[in-house]
């Protein structure tokens, strides 16, 4: 890696992000080199990107996480509730009145078939129900 000239160093001021204004700081910062162009910076300036793109990075990774994936049964009630739908809207989807509910209880899972199933029926992936 170039290391950095110390003017540079000076005005940028880089270092580890921790808070939403040192987030925003640093964005702005990569925000401005890039709209200078690839071809008219610096070898310091490039260096200078990719140190912050890291930390920018770093600190995305920790202040917004993934969201965890939900379960599918959690995924059909969801469904069910958003679309004004009622559990025995899915009998004849899934085959039974207990299945239905067994499912969304938690008491059983979605097999593939009835993934599928409702896939089509919801008009969504299949994943969200695997």
């Amino acid at each position: 890696m170039i290391p950095l000239p110390g003017y540079l160093l000076a005005k940028t001021a880089p270092r580890v992000i921790t808070t939403k204004g040192g987030h925003e700081r640093a964005l702005a910062i990569v925000e401005s080199l890039i709209q200078k162009g690839e071809r008219n910076m610096t070898p310091e300036e490039d260096a200078l990107l990719d140190l912050l793109t890291n930390l920018i990075r770093d600190y995305e990774a920790t202040a917004y996480p993934p969201r965890k994936k939900s379960a599918p049964r959690e995924m059909l009630a969801f469904l069910l509730q958003r679309r004004g739908l009622l559990p025995r809207d899915l009998w004849f989807v899934i085959g039974s009145k207990s299945r239905v509910s067994e499912i969304l209880a938690g008491k059983c899972s979605i097999s593939k078939g009835q993934a599928k199933k409702l896939a089509e029926f919801f008009h969504v992936g299949v994943e969200l129900f695997i």
